[in-house]
């Protein structure tokens, strides 16, 4: 689920880059990017405990 919302802002980031909005376009691509890091964390601590 929470993958779908970092997919979402990271359309957002291009749409709103390519009609101009620079403000929003920063702003969604900041948050896919805390997104994409937190569930990039996520996944590895999920892989070493399992491994565990």
């Amino acid at each position: 689920m929470l993958l779908d919302w970092t997919l979402a802002f990271l359309v957002l980031a291009i749409i709103a880059g390519v009609l101009g909005f620079s403000g929003i376009a920063r702003e969604s691509a900041g948050i896919a990017k805390i997104l994409f890091i937190v569930f990039l964390v996520i996944y590895v601590v999920t892989l070493v405990m399992n491994r565990v």
